[in-house]
């Protein structure tokens, strides 16, 4: 009896119930092979967490100045940008006692077990001081308080007031343990546990603009095999991924790779890239798939529909790919384009990408004179977008410049009837209004529609130079290539440079990861020896 109320705090059950999870992860951080030359493209981020890595290996540094060393970090942000890989090339590269732990592993059936192992977390932290610990999808455990019911809600709550209690209470312990979390649901966080002394810095890492792109395809380019030369092959593949995290370009050369292995290819080439793109973005190509002749007329006069108005709008994204072969996820034709990084978009742009997501839906009333369900996803985009106008950005004159925030409660509207009737209303008429206009611009252009619509039946896929041959040049300039994209903002790759009082830690980790290349070359050798 005496096991099995051991460690349990009074409470029945399993032995060890209360002891803590922590990976000591800094006796096998070689085993990691995760250093910071392996994160790339959240070099801001990448510099606050080198720089927690020199409070623990220089904090007389900072001590001579009167500073001292912040308590903790939170890295948020979206799934797949690199929280985690951040957290793992600090344990590669730290130098010190590294614990790293689940927010779920403090959750068990048992009552009190979850605080229990915050105390014995934090007591081995404090014992191996100077120490980073990485809390690991912190949400679980650090989530607001008194929203909830009973039992589970309640037990969450008293390990993340343990939580609060380790991290700055009234006896604190030992100033050289500093405490990493990472999150993707930030807004559900426990506001006690981000103000300054518990967790100092909220670290956002978001998605990768084009040149951080570039530093990430480099990154999971180098272990493929290609005769390509990888910085060009990388500008432009990130030209052509948009909006990817990292974890989407670590999927894409993966399955770059794993197309050109089902082909029997000797080395990764340029198309395996392109295909690997659209199985990602599209899905598996369908080619088996036993489409009517009619259901695949419709298809290429739909997909027609929208490359034409692309074509001849100014503000639609320029075209890269047209295609009537259906995908995995549902598609039976796609068209991939280029969306331009634009941090602000004007009323003019959103509307022309209105009417050019409503292209497909008009080429058909045109050409066949009645309706298909193939628009119902191009349908909900505009949707998002018109209500998006409205509700909160302000760009409607009649509801005014107001913002409304839905995401707060669903359930509970933050506006009257009589304004909700409005924004109905309003929607509807940008919607049609854009719809007339996408009529009216197909109809002037059907011999082009037409035109596009065959070429497709005849051979599935039309890229942008089989458009230029059709049509001739597009007549609104565009920037397609990466020099073009990145003219004027500041050279031509990403900003690595470090502050001065980083400089010598910098130095210091490339003097290490040199010296692990070294090493890696010669067992190379000698196993082919």
């Amino acid at each position: 009896m005496g096991g099995m109320f051991k460690g349990m705090g009074g409470m029945p059950g399993m032995p060890g119930q209360g002891s803590s999870k922590g990976h000591k992860v800094y006796e096998k951080a070689t085993a990691l092979k995760v250093n910071f030359k392996d994160v790339a493209g959240c070099e801001e981020a990448k510099l606050e967490i080198m720089e927690f890595v020199n409070f623990l290996k220089n904090p007389e540094h900072y001590r001579n100045l009167g500073a001292k060393i912040p308590r903790g970090a939170i890295l948020q942000g979206p799934p797949g940008t690199g929280k985690t890989l951040l957290a793992k090339a600090t344990a590669g590269e730290a130098g010190v006692p590294f614990l790293s732990i689940s927010g779920s592993e403090f959750m068990e059936m048992f009552v009190g077990v979850g605080p229990n192992r915050v105390r014995e977390m934090f007591k081995d932290a404090r014992e191996q001081a100077p120490c980073i610990v990485f809390i690991d999808e912190i949400d679980a455990i650090g989530g607001k308080r008194g929203q909830g019911g009973m039992g589970g809600h309640d037990e969450r709550a008293n390990t993340l007031n343990q939580l609060l209690v380790e991290m700055d209470g009234f006896s604190t312990g030992a100033a050289d343990v500093v405490v990493l979390a990472g999150t993707n649901r930030e807004d559900t966080l426990d506001p006690a546990l981000l103000r300054p002394g518990r967790f100092d810095r909220q670290i956002y890492v978001g998605a990768p603009d084009i040149k951080g792109r570039v530093s990430i395809f480099m990154v999971h380019l180098k272990p493929l095999k290609t005769d390509l030369v990888l910085l060009d092959l990388a500008k432009k593949m990130a030209t052509m991924t948009p909006g990817f995290t990292g974890a989407d370009i670590a999927n894409v050369c993966n399955e770059a790779a794993l197309i050109a292995a089902r082909h029997d290819c000797k080395s990764v080439e340029e198309h395996h890239f392109e295909q690997a793109i659209e199985r990602v973005v599209g899905g598996l190509e369908k080619k088996s798939r036993v489409l009517s002749p009619q259901e695949k007329r419709t298809v290429a006069y739909h997909e027609a529909g929208h490359a034409i108005s692309g074509w001849y709008l100014e503000h639609a994204h320029p075209l890269l790919k047209v295609s009537i072969v259906p995908r995995g996820k549902g598609a039976l034709g796609y068209a991939m384009y280029l969306p331009k990084e634009l941090s602000l978009h004007t009323t003019d742009q959103l509307l022309d990408m209105i009417c050019m997501t409503l292209g497909g839906r008009a080429s058909e009333q045109i050409i066949f004179g009645k309706i298909s369900t193939g628009a119902s996803d191009d349908l909900r985009k505009v949707t998002q977008w018109v209500y998006g106008m409205i509700i909160q950005y302000g760009m409607n004159p009649q509801v005014g410049h107001l913002s409304f925030d839905l995401n707060q409660n669903p359930y509970i509207k933050p506006f009257s009837e009589q304004t909700s009737h409005l924004i109905d209303a309003e929607a509807r008429q940008y919607v049609e209004e854009a719809y007339a206009r996408t009529i009216q611009l197909l109809t002037e252009k059907r011999a082009d529609v037409e035109l596009v619509a065959e070429e497709l039946l005849k051979n599935e896929v039309l890229t942008k130079e089989d458009m230029v041959r059709l049509l001739g040049d597009r007549p609104w300039g565009e920037k397609s290539t990466y020099d073009e994209l990145v003219a004027g903002t500041g050279g031509d790759m990403e900003d690595t440079s470090v502050p001065e009082g980083l400089k010598n830690l910098k130095d210091e980790l490339d003097a290490k990861d040199a010296a692990e290349l070294v090493e890696e070359d010669k067992r190379e050798k000698g196993t082919s020896a």
